[in-house]
């Protein structure tokens, strides 16, 4: 015990220093002390796990033990409150856009929306009506004051294509190609004019031939809005009279209010009745609304085609028409009668055209020369001379000058 005490033989704090022979005693008792040490080692402790030095979790507190598991608290959360603004926002829009004043600023405000991700399957429906609004009228997208507002809405409109169905994906192409197609090529860049030009023959190509049924649908379409154009007061007035007489009829056919003693049978038989008509209707609505788009595809081609002819008089625009009318021709089965007596008119223009060129004439009719032709016959009857006049009589020309 005397030899592990290694305070042993120190001083008190307050004692008086030992002398020298009691200091090398204490050195001589503190080497034995830890060389004893040294022979036998105390066992190394083992490392401290890494969990144990990890904290622990804290206390649960109070309030968190007395509030109950099925009930609780819920508050309006950013998100819903944003997904309404976004959807007010948007119906704002739909409603200025029809003004072509407002377009240029309600059409940017829509296509922050696009770039923001606003536009999701939840409220694609609401962002196909500013779509739609937009395109309330075909032609005002060819405006030239909105003419880029309307190819920069419906470019962007494509990103967000696929939150819409098959009706609205439908709607938008049709009018993708009369916004952005038809916009193009009014372009003054020529190979922006080429592509655009292959792409309307991509979609005339895509086609289908078009049938009698077309025919005679087109044309009573025709005659209906002409009809309607001219008779529109007077048919308000007869709608008007027949809903009245409906009325008075269906007081005449039960006046003794006999139809409650029909069998219920018969009646079983009726709703019956109503319920194939009405799948059949649903079976004919696809049918139908493919013939829709068939159509208003046909619109848009045809405008296209109308606008490119407008700009035969650009000289390096007249070999891009060119074949795409030509194009257009041999594929005018794709059309309805109507149409093609358009496109038929067209290429008889273009070939007009083109031997007007080969005799060397322009498109105006006249020859066609260079500058140094047509200088050549400005200054030919000219009078030239550093002084008044040359000679004696001074009208001397210039056919000498200029060969």
């Amino acid at each position: 015990m005397a030899e592990d005490n290694l305070f042993q033989g120190l001083p008190p704090p307050s004692a008086t220093p030992l002398s020298s022979n009691s200091q090398k005693q204490q050195q001589q008792q503190s080497r034995e002390s830890t060389a004893a040490t040294n022979k036998h080692p105390s066992p190394i402790p083992p490392p401290a796990l890494k969990s144990a030095l990890k904290r622990s979790n804290p206390p649960e507190t109070n309030s968190e033990k007395a509030t109950a598991p099925g009930k609780r608290i819920r508050f309006k959360t950013i998100t819903d409150v944003a997904e309404k603004q976004i959807l007010d926002a948007m119906q704002k829009i739909a409603s200025h856009i029809k003004n072509l004043t407002k377009f240029t600023k309600a059409s940017k405000l829509a296509i922050q929306l696009i770039q923001a991700g606003s536009v999701k399957p939840g409220t694609s429906d609401h962002f196909f009506a500013i779509l739609e609004a937009a395109m309330s009228s075909p032609t005002a997208c060819n405006d030239p004051s909105v003419r880029a507002d309307y190819h920069a809405l419906f470019t962007a409109a494509q990103d967000i294509a696929d939150c819409f169905n098959d009706k609205q994906k439908n709607l938008l192409t049709t009018w993708t190609t009369r916004a952005v197609v038809a916009n193009d090529l009014y372009t003054d860049d020529s190979f922006v004019f080429s592509k655009t030009a292959g792409r309307v023959k991509e979609a005339i190509s895509n086609l289908p031939i078009a049938t009698e049924d077309d025919d005679m649908e087109e044309a009573a379409s025709l005659k209906d809005e002409i009809e309607m154009a001219d008779k529109d007061d007077t048919n308000k007035q007869d709608m008007s009279s027949v809903a009245q007489l409906e009325g008075d009829n269906k007081e005449d056919d039960d006046p003794f209010g006999l139809d409650a003693l029909i069998p219920s049978k018969v009646k079983k038989d009726i709703k019956t009745k109503g319920k194939k008509d009405a799948a059949c209707k649903n079976g004919n609505d696809g049918g139908e609304e493919t013939k829709r788009f068939i159509k208003s595809q046909r619109e848009g081609l045809i405008s296209c085609l109308e606008i490119a002819a407008n700009r035969y008089k650009t000289p390096w625009c007249q070999t891009v028409i060119d074949i795409l009318v030509k194009h257009a021709f041999d594929n005018v089965a794709r059309f309805t009668s109507r149409q093609r007596d358009a496109i038929e008119k067209l290429w008889a223009s273009i070939r007009e055209q083109q031997i007007r060129r080969k005799q060397g004439k322009s498109v105006t009719g006249k020859l066609d020369v260079n500058a140094f032709e047509s200088l050549q016959t400005k200054y030919a009857n000219e009078k030239i001379s550093i002084r008044r006049a040359v000679g004696g009589s001074g009208d001397r020309r210039a056919s000498q000058w200029l060969g």
